[in-house]
């Protein structure tokens, strides 16, 4: 009876480079996208992500179950870090004036302005690192694996409900 369990499906060699450079490109570049927020304002990527998704937002507020969907996080991850950029005069958060039973979570006019500020380093950062090293097919092609990916991960993603390009 297991003979008839299959093997393992191992990668090709053109699988395994693209893989080994998929893998090393999303282990890096979160460090190397980081590095300028913190030495510039003591934020994370991820923080900067908080306050860019917020920013972006009607009114600058989404609900925190939509903050952490557009920020690829866990509610709980989510919590801990608005609650320290809550503490920094950055978000507040309180009940959706819609429905009661959901928070919100609103970047301040300090927040608004400290995403302003860093808004010019970190797309130059993006920039430099991921863009400038792309041509315009790339660029397409990049987006359209990025979906198929994400599909693969979660079909529900917000990404997905976003016009493609």
């Amino acid at each position: 009876m297991r003979d008839s369990v299959p093997g393992p499906r191992w990668l090709s060699a053109d699988e395994r480079a693209a893989w080994l450079a998929l893998l090393s490109t999303t282990t890096l570049l979160p460090g190397a996208l980081d590095a300028p927020l913190q030495k510039a304002a003591k934020l994370s990527l991820f923080d900067y992500n908080v306050l860019a998704m917020l920013s972006e937002a009607g009114n600058r507020t989404l609900p925190m179950s939509e903050l952490a969907a557009r920020t690829s996080a866990s509610l709980s991850r989510l919590s801990h870090v608005a609650k320290k950029l809550e503490a920094r005069g950055l978000v507040s958060r309180d009940t959706h004036a819609s429905d009661a039973r959901v928070t919100a979570a609103s970047v301040t006019d300090a927040g608004m302005a400290l995403i302003e500020e860093l808004a010019p380093l970190h797309v130059a950062s993006v920039r430099s690192l991921v863009f400038d090293q792309l041509d315009a097919r790339d660029v397409a092609d990049l987006a359209r694996i990025g979906r198929k990916l994400m599909r693969g991960m979660d079909a529900g993603h917000w990404i997905l409900r976003d016009p493609a390009p």
